[in-house]
């Protein structure tokens, strides 16, 4: 038998060490060539290391969430044959989903069932139907006070036991507790009832901060640390074009149902070109603004790693049914892990949605370089008064965070009003 010394390759130009977010094996288990050992992450990409030979894992390197320098060993793997260190070639990457944005604040929704491709909330399963309880003639239930006794169905006494309620206690007008007794004891105590039958407290759980998470963490930390935060929010009526998509949405074929969100984009698209500081990124390093000609859009994705940034290109030249294709297929990918580096990176402005969970409002993150973010908040149906009349309109907020090193507030002021001059008037933005 020999030791093989499975070395941590180069996997990126400029790269010194990579972190490891998964162990797929463990010291004692019996391997096959090209099997997977671990997966690594760096800035850059989420890489598998695949074994070149088949033996005993005897030793590895370290744990979840340790820094492993390039060219150190990563495992040692007890083969047949010579003694052997090698370096294993460097492994493509798999999905590149390592564009953390620093928010998951809300694109709106008029209606809860409209699915926005901006985000990505998974539901709890649903719990089965109990079965119903079987008839039961009642049963005589012994009364913990004084040994007398109370009759009751089994299955007021089952919700007297989860409750912590003694039977004994619960006044009946007639031969026997009811649920409707039940009721009225919790009623007439205020649902205090004795601690014996609470549920027990969950146990702590520690997690380690690893992978996408740290680096989530990481940019975050970085960001608010480096970029002085303004916030401006302004009040959108969405009457309008919330009518306009409806009626789009009727007629659309083939095409992808319409979200608010390729309305949204459209409405940047044509408002940055006159404030264009806002569409800009910042090497606060080298002491270089970048004031970007087109315009490429993230999108806040929500993934079940962690939240990333999809971006798509040229949303300036793309039309509604054009960029609601685009952003549901760059969800899927991000979601899926099968976004291309391409795909999480360039962005130039940044729009962050909760969908229909988006609050009233939200201080969204600026996702660095860039110097400006957006958080569109929920479509909320609200009394105003137009032109001197009370009317019931589609309102909603849309939050901006900018870099104020870069941004001032007067542009701040001045982007959000031309914004709301497209948002606010669908023949105009549609037709620009």
């Amino acid at each position: 038998m020999a030791r093989y010394e499975f070395k941590l390759p180069d996997i990126g130009e400029g790269i010194a060490e990579a972190e490891i977010v998964a162990w797929h094996v463990k010291v004692g288990d019996t391997i096959g060539e090209d099997q997977q050992i671990a997966d690594m992450m760096t800035d850059k990409a989420t890489v598998e290391m695949e074994s070149p030979v088949a033996g005993k894992v005897i030793e590895l390197a370290g744990e979840v969430g340790d820094q492993i320098p390039i060219g150190s060993v990563l495992a040692v793997i007890e083969t047949e044959g010579a003694e052997t260190a090698v370096e294993a070639p460097a492994p493509a990457p798999e999905s590149e989903a390592e564009r953390p944005l620093g928010d998951g604040s809300a694109v709106p929704t008029a209606e809860q069932e409209q699915e926005m491709p901006v985000t990505a909330v998974e539901q709890p399963a649903a719990k089965p139907a109990p079965a119903p309880e079987p008839r039961v003639e009642p049963e005589v239930a012994k009364r913990e006070s004084g040994g007398a006794h109370v009759l009751a169905s089994p299955a007021v006494r089952a919700r007297a036991r989860d409750l912590g309620v003694d039977l004994g206690e619960v006044k009946t007008t007639s031969d026997r507790v009811r649920h409707a007794d039940l009721d009225a004891y919790l009623l007439y105590n205020g649902g205090s009832v004795s601690s014996r039958g609470a549920a027990a407290p969950r146990k702590d759980e520690t997690i380690k901060v690893v992978g996408l998470r740290r680096k989530i963490a990481e940019n975050m930390q970085e960001a608010k640390r480096r970029i002085p935060h303004f916030t401006l929010v302004e009040e959108f009526d969405v009457t309008d074009l919330e009518d306009t998509r409806a009626m789009m949405n009727r007629d659309r074929g083939s095409n992808p149902k319409l979200t608010l969100l390729p309305f949204l984009i459209t409405a940047m698209a044509r408002a940055l070109p006159d404030w264009p500081m806002l569409n800009a990124t910042y090497d606060d390093e080298a002491n270089v603004i970048t004031r970007h000609g087109a315009l490429h859009l993230g999108m806040a994705t929500q993934t079940p790693n962690g939240l990333m940034v999809a971006v798509i290109r040229d949303a300036q030249a793309k039309n509604v049914w054009q960029l609601a294709g685009e952003a549901l297929r760059l969800a899927d990918a991000a979601r899926t892990g099968k976004a291309t580096r391409e795909e999480l990176s360039g962005s130039t402005i940044t729009l962050s949605s909760l969908g229909p969970m988006g609050g009233i409002t939200s201080t969204p993150v600026i996702n660095r370089p860039e110097v400006a973010i957006i958080a569109v908040n929920k479509v909320e149906e609200k009394v105003v008064v137009v032109d001197g009349e009370i009317e019931i309109r589609k309102r909603m907020n849309l939050t901006l965070s900018c870099d104020h090193r870069v941004v001032d507030g007067w542009d701040a002021a001045n982007f959000m009003q031309t914004l709301k001059a497209y948002i606010e008037n669908p023949l105009r933005l549609l037709s620009a």
